[in-house]
């Protein structure tokens, strides 16, 4: 079972309310997709910590119901 872009965005606006999401479907089939986030929780952060929250935010669906994410993930400052 694949989540919808809408379930992907609302769990990451839920742990990062401020956050500005983008979600594209890359190939049409639920389970692959990039994301675009902006928000203040990234700040003074590695990029590798920036991934780390989103993973955080989405309870450990990714893997399971969400096969693939790109993430592009930036302070509003950046």
């Amino acid at each position: 079972m694949a989540m919808e872009a809408h379930e992907i965005k609302a769990l990451i606006v839920k742990a990062m309310p401020d956050a500005d999401v983008m979600i594209e479907d890359l190939r049409g089939d639920g389970d692959h997709y990039s994301a675009t986030i902006v928000s203040s929780a990234f700040a003074g952060k590695s990029r590798v910590q920036q991934h780390q929250l989103v993973y955080e935010a989405l309870q450990g669906n990714m893997g399971t119901m969400l096969h693939a994410l790109a993430l592009q993930t930036s302070a509003p400052d950046e």
